[in-house]
């Protein structure tokens, strides 16, 4: 199970590897009601199974949202309750509902009532304070009484005051007993565990003690850390392709969204970005990323300045 946002990103991590859940970005219930939807919403067909996260506090909105989610294909859709910024703290939305177990039970009740796909949450294991591992039990056993039964877990707390979201990923210890203490008094429910986890070894060890892991930035910074998930997590026989396949098919997917003839198309430095890890650890990779960098922003930038880094590659 992936975790990254942009639908960009989303594709080249399918290239790599057919057998990750990749979940969107936090897309607020007041951005996706008002905004472009098809800004929020649109993704490959390729990507799936992908899921929408949401933001929000509000049983009828996140049920709309839901509903939404479904119309558009979406395998799943999320309810966000980890997030720690001030920004959304202000908006009820995030790490603080997990003070407030009763409203997000009516909140992932709405969403089930409103669609046919499955409904899931992450959270942290505590906020400020409130951090006992009592509590954990008590806000999952609230929200399981709903018939929800897939709970996304950020082995660490969130402070809400003091720290900024960075360091919030980082600054908290984490806790991974407490995730694996809640696996076992809670058997019947799919606990995965997400936090601090770089290595497909790493997930082996955790699948020991959970159903399954969460990684986020570490596939973002190195990407190919999943070329091999398919066969060492899911026991697949088809060999991963290279880098400069997978790089070369990449390129092709960024000509065909340049030359689709869209209003507001997406520029070359949004899709190029999330290459710049590819190569990680290869000869040649610090110019390909520098190249890239100072050229992919520029007006009119084309695919020719990839094939270029490309070649930089040893």
């Amino acid at each position: 199970m992936m975790d990254w946002s942009d639908r960009h990103c989303r594709y080249l991590w399918r290239l790599i590897s057919q057998y990750s859940l990749l979940y969107t970005e936090m897309v607020t219930t007041g951005a996706l009601l008002q905004g472009d939807k098809d800004r929020f919403l649109a993704y490959n067909d390729s990507e799936h199974p992908v899921a929408l996260q949401l933001g929000g506090s509000n049983p009828k909105e996140l049920a709309e949202c839901a509903r939404l989610a479904e119309q558009w294909g979406y395998d799943e859709v999320n309810l966000n309750c980890g997030c720690p910024s001030d920004r959304v703290q202000n908006g009820m939305i995030g790490a603080c509902l997990m003070a407030h177990p009763t409203l997000v039970a009516d909140c992932i009740k709405a969403m089930q009532d409103a669609v046919s796909i499955p409904v899931t949450i992450k959270h942290r294991i505590g906020i400020d304070d409130m951090d006992d591992y009592q509590g954990l039990v008590d806000f999952v056993g609230e929200i399981a009484d709903t018939g929800c039964t897939t709970f996304i877990v950020h082995a660490r707390k969130a402070w809400l005051q003091g720290l900024s979201p960075k360091q919030n990923r980082e600054i908290p210890p984490l806790v991974y007993e407490n995730v694996y203490r809640l696996k076992q008094v809670m058997p019947h429910l799919n606990i995965v565990i997400n936090g601090g986890i770089k290595s497909l070894e790493e997930c082996d060890t955790q699948l020991q003690h959970v159903d399954g892991v969460m990684i986020g930035r570490e596939a973002y910074s190195n990407p190919y850390l999943l070329a091999n998930v398919d066969r060492q997590i899911f026991s697949a026989d088809k060999p991963p392709l290279s880098r400069k396949d997978i790089m070369l098919a990449y390129i092709s997917y960024c000509e065909r969204v340049l030359s689709s003839g869209k209003k507001n198309a997406t520029r070359l430095h949004h899709m190029s970005k999330h290459s710049l890890g590819l190569f990680q650890g290869e000869k040649g990779a610090r110019a390909f990323r520098r190249y890239i960098s100072e050229n992919a922003y520029k007006e009119n930038a084309n695919t020719d300045i990839l094939y270029t880094a490309l070649d930089k590659i040893h």
